[in-house]
Order: structure tokens, then C-alpha cells, then sequence
């Protein structure tokens, strides 16, 4: 399991969103309420016409804008058919709560992505 890997998250209760290839999740400046995790599929993250990364199977997006209550940073298009399933605040502050590795898991996520914004400045 990579550092990047949510699976865990994914139990079979949790619901799920199909978004066909070249679906809009979510766009720039729209309010967060949680973050995903990509059941299936490829999910690239984007800023005006630049790619910023491509995400794949278990790992996460989105968290930015839960994290710190700010509207998203960037548009979330299905690259390839996808599935996605949402995780609210509520599920995370009982995550961070019961598993504060958790926390460290997903500020991990945050400073790697950050670190290649750096790097691609």
C-alpha cells in the first residue's frame, strides 16, 4: 500500500458517485464540504488550462478546501470514467479523532502536492 492509499476509507457502506469520462466534480471556487476518494477511474485536478496532476484508484482530492474552509482551488474532472466516493468534515474529524495518523496521512498528501507546485513554479 502506497503513503497515498485510502482504501481503507472505502468499506462497502460507504456510498459512491459515478462521473463519466470528462465530468465536472467539482469546479474552482465552489464551496468544499469534504474530500473524495477515487474508487475507480482517473480524476485529473486543473487551474484555468493546466494540468496540476492526475490521481488515480484509493488515492484522495479535494481535502484542501475541508481543511481549511475555503472555496476549492481547482477544477475536478473525470479524466476516465470514475467513481468517487465523499468523505465530509464529520467523517474526517471522527477519522482525525480515532486515528490521528490519519491526520498525518493526509497533511502528508498536502505537502507532497504542494512541493511539486514548488518545483513546477
Amino acid at each position: 500500500m502506497s503513503p497515498d492509499d485510502f482504501s481503507l476509507l472505502l468499506g462497502p457502506d460507504v456510498p459512491s458517485h459515478f462521473f463519466a469520462a470528462g465530468e465536472v466534480i467539482f469546479r474552482e471556487g465552489d464551496r468544499g464540504e469534504g474530500f473524495f476518494v477515487i474508487r475507480r477511474g482517473t480524476v485529473e485536478i486543473r487551474s484555468g488550462n493546466r494540468l496540476l496532476e492526475t490521481l488515480g484508484e484509493n488515492e484522495i482530492f479535494g481535502e484542501m478546501a475541508l481543511i481549511d474552509g475555503e472555496p476549492r482551488s481547482a477544477d475536478a474532472v473525470a479524466k476516465t470514467d470514475a467513481i468517487v466516493a465523499p468523505i465530509s468534515e464529520k467523517q474526517y474529524i471522527f477519522l482525525v479523532k480515532h486515528t490521528p495518523y490519519f491526520a498525518l496521512k493526509v497533511l502528508r498528501v498536502l505537502a507532497r502536492r504542494l512541493r511539486a507546485q514548488n518545483r513546477a513554479s
